[in-house]
């Protein structure tokens, strides 16, 4: 009898819709978990796509999440030559949104193909690799939402540049519209606040285009990037953040980027890249997310936000580059509300 009791018990307990709207996952759907008529369910929503390029054609890695016919949101990562691997932290927050997303290693990443052809690092060439990942996706105007972060960031701007009448939504995350401003604001603000002689230290390898010395390397790190790139100790960096790091293609990024890790230097092919006179055509939805300790000026994101014709500012007050680990709660709250509210149509509510 105690035992029927006790059944009756959990029975109520579990049919308790106050117990269900505090357990976010009750709150994911049948059809959201449901892949039976999806074309990647055997590989569990992995699909490597075909991209055509000047240089011949090569397969690109893309993994989804979820099913929503309204909300897909493609993950555009930094670096360049950085990996999905960063944005796993999405997991835990997209599927009881039922939000359906896309992990994406951009040509040249770890689980991409990775051609040695150094020509293929090319902004342009880029952008028409996100469109051909997109068609392949069979993402469009009424479900497509582009977040890109960083390196993501440019090429995001980029494609809205070219593609905006696919969007349904576009998200900036830490990049600003120039990298001449980036580099004022490097040089001019973030640079003077690090101690006198590491930044002294620091300047002398610069100087000297010493940048593989493991000196260097520490005093960046431990100085620069747990300020400025993830508030976080070393040691306490996320798996995700060690993995990305551990897979990074240093041939995609030296060759947009530069060896430097104060800025976009030498014959970088991003060096001089500035679209802040373009951004008053982007007329699609969109979101730009800055932090107060990032490398990006926060200003800056909040003035994109203004420019565009329809945009909207999330701040993240206590993080830093990568905002998505270092003040999540914030980051995620503004993002799934830009995604949904665009969704309802109440973006300018």
């Amino acid at each position: 009898m105690k035992y029927i009791v006790f059944l009756f018990l959990l029975l109520a307990i579990s049919c308790n819709p106050s117990e269900k709207a505090n357990n976010p996952s009750q709150n994911i759907s049948t059809e959201y978990l449901d892949n039976s008529n999806r074309d990647d369910q055997f590989m569990g929503g992995i699909k490597m796509v075909n991209v055509n390029t000047p240089k011949g054609d090569f397969k690109v890695w893309t993994k989804r999440v979820g099913n929503n016919p309204t909300m897909k949101v493609l993950l555009l990562h930094g670096g360049p030559g950085m990996t999905h691997e960063i944005y796993e932290c999405f997991d835990g927050y997209f599927p009881q949104e039922n939000i359906e997303y896309y992990y994406y290693d951009q040509l040249g990443s770890y689980y991409s193909d990775q051609p040695k052809d150094l020509s293929l690092w090319d902004l342009p060439r880029f952008v028409e690799e996100v469109e051909q990942v997109r068609i392949a996706l069979g993402l469009d105007k009424d479900n497509f939402y582009l977040f890109g972060q960083s390196w993501g960031g440019i090429l995001a701007m980029e494609y809205a540049l070219k593609y905006q009448d696919n969007l349904k939504g576009l998200v900036i995350s830490n990049m600003m519209a120039s990298i001449p401003d980036y580099m004022k604001y490097s040089d001019e603000v973030l640079a003077p606040k690090l101690p006198p002689d590491v930044l002294a230290e620091i300047m002398k390898y610069e100087n000297a285009e010493d940048y593989s010395n493991e000196r260097y390397m520490e005093l960046v790190v431990n100085n620069y990037y747990t300020r400025h790139i993830i508030r976080m100790e070393p040691d306490k960096w996320p798996d995700p953040i060690n993995r990305g790091f551990k897979h990074l293609n240093p041939d995609v990024y030296v060759t947009m980027q530069g060896p430097s890790e104060f800025g976009v230097k030498g014959d970088a092919t991003l060096k001089g890249w500035d679209v802040k006179d373009q951004l008053p055509k982007i007329k699609v939805p969109t979101l730009t997310i800055g932090a107060q300790y990032d490398t990006m000026d926060p200003k800056h994101m909040e003035w994109i936000s203004e420019t565009v014709k329809n945009g909207r500012y999330l701040h993240c007050p206590n993080g830093s580059h990568l905002c998505q680990f270092d003040d999540q709660k914030v980051f995620f709250e503004g993002l799934v509300k830009f995604v949904k509210d665009v969704d309802n149509d109440q973006f300018n509510e």
